[in-house]
């Protein structure tokens, strides 16, 4: 039961991750927490059931489903990242140097504007995602892994190794980085900010695409709220692994998707969402950073 739980928790917890990476890049380098992020991973998952039904009454699906499958992720990213560049352009790019609380209340705001228009578009009922893997898999140790289960723990694994190779390989990670530590050095130096700001949100709101589309596939069902739930624990996730920390994104995802897991089948599955806001409280009482945080110098 032990290493069920954990197969269980880690596909859970790959998901946490993939979504906590988009809190801690955006507060790495604005230190802004954007509270909008979960409404895009919601945004992917109906964007998911949208354009698998078009490929469906297209004929695209009968003709070759993984086709139809990698072209609706393909598209849920680039439209969910293009509403995560016009986020931060529209409500926070504004506010930029405005007062810490303006640039929060307006997060909210695009937060609720996103859920009521989910709502009013597609409607208050839950949507339905086809089981598209079936309950086919494989068992090792006596444990069983579908294989829509290995799908998200790999996907997720290769999406977060791209990620660090990206941040510590690429000209542009190393200008994300360069302006995480100091944006005024960076303009100094030729990186352009606003640039390099929009890339953060594009790649965040890409990385919550893919991970709305996967949670649809895994239980099979959306509604307008999901984003709201999901976003709390990933920022949750965030903060244990210490936010703005990119390893602690990855790690504190995990880590949250094995507590809720173990928990709830060995303790109460009524108080799943409980345990990990505890184990929170209590590793901040230790490490207030996080987990991962290193502590920073101030200046004088």
């Amino acid at each position: 039961m032990f290493l069920q739980q954990l197969i269980n928790g880690l596909t859970l917890g790959s998901v946490y991750a993939l979504i906590a990476l988009g809190y801690s890049m955006v507060y790495g380098i604005l230190e802004l927490i954007n509270f909008a992020h979960g409404e895009i991973y919601m945004l992917g998952a109906y964007l998911g059931i949208i354009f698998l039904g078009f490929f469906t009454a297209s004929g695209l699906n009968a003709y070759s489903l993984p086709l139809a499958l990698v072209l609706t992720f393909i598209l849920s990213v680039i439209f969910c990242s293009s509403y995560g560049f016009t986020i931060e352009k529209i409500a926070y790019r504004p506010l930029r140097n405005a007062p810490r609380l303006s640039p929060l209340i307006s997060a909210i705001g695009v937060s609720i504007f996103l859920q009521n228009y989910v709502m009013l578009t597609q409607g208050a009922t839950d949507k339905v995602f086809p089981n598209l893997f079936g309950t086919a898999g494989f068992e090792f140790l006596s444990v069983r892994m579908t294989y829509l289960q290995l799908f998200i723990i790999l996907t997720s694994v290769i999406l977060m190794i791209g990620l660090r190779l990206f941040i510590n390989k690429t000209k542009m990670g190393k200008a994300m980085r360069a302006v995480a530590q100091d944006k005024t050095m960076s303009s100094l130096v030729g990186i352009n900010i606003d640039t390099i700001i929009s890339v953060t949100f594009i790649i965040g709101s890409g990385l919550a695409a893919i991970a709305g589309l996967m949670v649809a596939m895994y239980y099979g069902l959306v509604n307008y709220y999901i984003g709201y739930v999901a976003g709390m624990k990933a920022f949750t996730a965030a903060v244990l692994g210490g936010i703005g920390s990119i390893r602690g994104a990855m790690l504190g995802g995990i880590l949250l998707g094995l507590i809720e897991s173990l928990g709830g089948s060995y303790i109460s599955g009524e108080y799943k969402d409980a345990y990990a806001f505890i184990i929170l409280i209590i590793i901040l009482l230790v490490k207030p950073g996080g987990l991962f945080r290193k502590a920073e110098l101030e200046k004088v």
